[in-house]
């Protein structure tokens, strides 16, 4: 296992995160105690969590793994999702995220969250207002880091310079959803977090599942994610994405390469990656995923792997720059 730094923050992580998604929903007590133990076991120290993730369940989980070696750790969570039934236990308010720290920390039964990521843009709160309100969360050493996930690139710009203005904590890490069908991020989200020196943790590797050779075009008929979650229909359920897999898959196939490591493995390879998020229902799952480190990702490997999907529109009308 190799470890980066983790944008300017000076701290190292591993190449690989473990997200904690599954933990206490698809994974129970016993099957997250064994993902955590095999991550730790080759040398993975950063852990991806949220206040959402099975309405508390997953932090609880990790808090009770993490508990023998928490110093040695990077632990993450977030906020913004709605938390209960109260009205106002959702959103970037100065209200909701103070009660979502409170609460984090208690389940993760630990003094301080490493990096504290608000899930989603919230267009109902001025940005000033969360901003500080993190700042003070810093201040008061609760947090270490802040970050955004699922930010677009504007929002995670007019977010630098508010904290720039003002001298608050400024996002050190963002996490956006990045695979072979999901390249949006490449034309200005990582561009931006190379310029800015931010780290990126990066989500959905296999695409939702659809890159790890499963699928084919029976996503419909399927008992696994795909098959079962609405949003995962919506978002990898486009014919094109469908017919990219299978050529991916027969790629992976001709190359005697798995196709689950194969992914996680393109993925890191983008330079302003810093390390993507595994996810995992049981440790058979994590194993390819975690393989992804012995693979040579060489630049003409990364390449025809590219040229399988379509890339993304660059930022600009102007194509003929491009050509």
């Amino acid at each position: 296992m190799e470890y980066k730094f983790l944008g300017s923050t000076g701290i190292r992580v591993s190449q690989l995160c473990m997200g904690t998604m599954t933990f206490g929903n698809e994974a129970d007590k016993v099957e997250s105690a064994a993902m955590y133990n095999r991550c730790r076991d080759v040398g993975i120290n950063f852990f991806d969590c949220a206040n959402i993730y099975s309405q508390g369940k997953a932090e609880k989980i990790l808090g009770d793994l993490i508990a023998g070696s928490r110093d040695e750790l990077v632990i993450t969570s977030k906020a913004w999702g709605q938390m209960g039934t109260d009205i106002n236990a959702k959103g970037s308010s100065r209200r909701n995220i103070i009660a979502c720290v409170e609460a984090s920390l208690r389940r993760l039964n630990t003094s301080y969250i490493d990096i504290y990521f608000l899930h989603r843009f919230d267009p109902h709160t001025a940005l000033e207002e969360t901003l500080a309100t993190l700042d003070d969360l810093v201040t008061q050493g609760k947090i270490r880091y802040i970050g955004a996930s699922n930010f677009a690139a504007w929002q995670v710009a007019k977010a630098l310079g508010v904290s720039a203005l003002h001298d608050w904590a400024s996002f050190k890490c963002i996490q956006p959803m990045y695979n072979l069908v999901k390249r949006q991020a490449e034309v200005e989200i990582l561009p931006l977090a190379l310029s800015e020196n931010i780290g990126v943790v990066s989500y959905n590797p296999l695409g939702g599942g659809l890159l790890t050779g499963k699928y084919g075009h029976k996503i419909e008929s399927s008992q696994n994610r795909l098959g079962r979650v609405e949003m995962y229909k919506k978002r990898y359920g486009d014919d094109w994405m469908l017919d990219a897999a299978m050529r991916y898959e027969a790629f992976a196939r001709d190359n005697d390469i798995n196709p689950v490591s194969l992914a996680v493995a393109w993925v890191a390879a983008h330079p302003g990656v810093t390390a993507p998020i595994l996810g995992a229902r049981n440790v058979g799952q994590l194993e390819d995923s975690l393989r992804s480190i012995e693979i040579n990702m060489t630049t003409e490997l990364y390449q025809k792997l590219a040229s399988l999907t379509p890339a993304p529109a660059p930022a600009t009308d102007r194509t003929e720059d491009f050509r």
